[in-house]
């Protein structure tokens, strides 16, 4: 349980953040449809040596004009040469649940807080005049990106836009797919686009 603590903290806050919207709407409380939104990314990086492809989708609610929360999930290839020494690779297949927080001060920029626990099947393959056998294994790890993007336009709650973003691993935990052998977090690019489920009349106004 306690792996996923930072994802249970992070819904706990996301339903404080509602509650707290409604009472400054002066609304009962509730889901309203026109603030569901899904979507997905993709995810390309390269940074010395590393790899990293992926695709994410996620489900989340609009809180407000500036505030957007979503649930996701991950499924990225990685891949890095000189891993433990110069020659040798490792190629992992990395998925698993997360959870992301945006915050709009304008409506083309954003910045972005996300969670991540990946389950991880790792491959080694060590250099031709290397020290190390070649391994397989599995193990998971929790990652925490941070970082920001922009978006195509975010005229509040009820819209559609294309975005691009950048974020780094803070947590830079030493099986992170987001950090390299010497455990340094390298920037992680993903594009996507965001939709909004139920557009209500003036939805894209609030």
């Amino acid at each position: 349980m306690k792996r996923f603590s930072p994802l249970l903290l992070l819904v706990l806050s996301f339903n404080s953040l509602m509650a707290q919207s409604d009472r400054e709407e002066g609304k009962s409380g509730g889901l309203k449809k026109e603030n569901i939104f899904t979507g997905g990314n993709v995810t390309a990086s390269f940074f010395n040596g590393s790899t990293i492809l992926g695709i994410s989708p996620f489900f989340g609610y609009s809180i407000n004009r500036y505030l957007d929360v979503a649930v996701s999930g991950n499924l990225n290839y990685t891949s890095q040469r000189d891993y433990v020494q110069y020659g040798d690779k490792v190629r992992q297949m990395v998925y698993g649940p997360g959870a992301f927080v945006r915050l709009f001060p304008v409506r083309f920029l954003f910045a972005q807080a996300q969670y991540e626990h990946n389950f991880i099947k790792e491959k080694y393959i060590p250099a031709s005049n290397g020290t190390y056998l070649p391994s397989t294994q599995k193990y998971d790890v929790n990652s925490l990106l941070i970082g920001g993007g922009y978006t195509s336009g975010r005229e509040g709650v009820g819209s559609s836009y294309y975005y691009l973003s950048i974020m780094w691993d803070v947590a830079k935990q030493a099986n992170s797919p987001y950090v390299d052998g010497l455990a340094r977090s390298f920037p992680v690019i993903r594009a996507g686009y965001q939709i909004a489920l139920f557009q209500g009349k003036g939805s894209r106004r609030r």
